[in-house]
């Protein structure tokens, strides 16, 4: 989107805000994070400007949802790409009279030199980022293929990154700034098939992940399971083609299909799963 007139802080750098509570476990510090996204969409309402969060993980797009209801302005979500994981919540006045982007910036990673250069893995490209001080809150998804990789990261970060990330592990990188629509990389996907009783989530999740069914509906109780992102805790929702269910610290999967039953009447289903 083009921009005419551009009034927007993340939270990470609005001054009056509040810096963003510590991420933590339990009921406490989600309720605290949880206050803070209302907060920004009450000062984006009251002071008629964009205001943005920081990028979020699953967990905390779940709290978002779960308060959506109680939000003072409108909202929209976005990572950079389609299918983004990692995402900034953009909070939105009534009477926004003015165009806006999110302030996301993709930057290209790539060897200077092909020949002499590793396989570099998420991890190895995260870590390098981490080494120069940059908060995971503050960079969006990271997508790495064969030969490059791109960053997805707050486009005030963009210049540093450029100028300072110059070697992940022992191989020398060059960074230049992309368009999201120069991103080439395309999932690794491998296409699966299972046996399950009904298409109930519980019975879903334990063919995906070749798990029990009983700690299938422990990791959907647990808060572990995300359909399309949001959080369901409902073992018995049924799934549907095209579902991206996610399982915590396991993966991603996308429900295609059921292909027929076995002759004891059980479901031959296909799905995906990314690698």
């Amino acid at each position: 989107m083009a921009r005419d007139r551009l009034l927007h802080r993340t939270s990470s750098d609005a001054a009056d805000t509040g810096n963003r509570p510590a991420k933590g476990q339990g009921e406490y510090q989600d309720t605290l994070f949880a206050r803070h996204l209302i907060d920004l969409s009450r000062q984006a309402q009251q002071k008629n400007i964009v205001l943005f969060s920081d990028f979020l993980n699953l967990n905390e797009l779940n709290i978002f949802h779960r308060q959506s209801s109680e939000l003072y302005s409108g909202f929209e979500l976005y990572g950079g790409y389609e299918l983004s994981e990692r995402q900034m919540i953009a909070f939105l006045p009534d009477a926004l009279c003015y165009t806006w982007k999110f302030p996301i910036s993709c930057l290209k990673i790539s060897p200077v030199n092909r020949k002499f250069a590793e396989k570099l893995s998420h991890r190895d490209v995260l870590g390098s980022l981490m080494n120069l001080g940059m908060e995971r809150s503050r960079l969006g998804d990271i997508l790495v293929d064969d030969t490059e990789s791109y960053v997805f990261c707050q486009e005030n970060l963009a210049e540093y990154l450029t100028e300072n990330l110059t070697r992940i592990r022992n191989t020398t990188v060059l960074v230049e700034p992309a368009a999201p629509n120069e991103v080439h990389i395309e999932p690794k996907l491998e296409v699966a098939g299972g046996i399950i009783t009904s298409n109930r989530l519980d019975s879903v999740v334990a063919c995906l992940c070749k798990i029990s069914r009983s700690q299938a509906s422990q990791w959907i109780r647990s808060g572990k399971v995300f359909i399309d992102n949001k959080e369901t805790l409902q073992v018995t929702c049924e799934c549907r083609p095209g579902d991206l269910i996610s399982v915590r610290s396991v993966g991603r999967f996308r429900f295609l299909d059921c292909r027929g039953e076995t002759k004891k009447g059980r479901l031959k289903i296909q799905y995906e799963r990314y690698l």
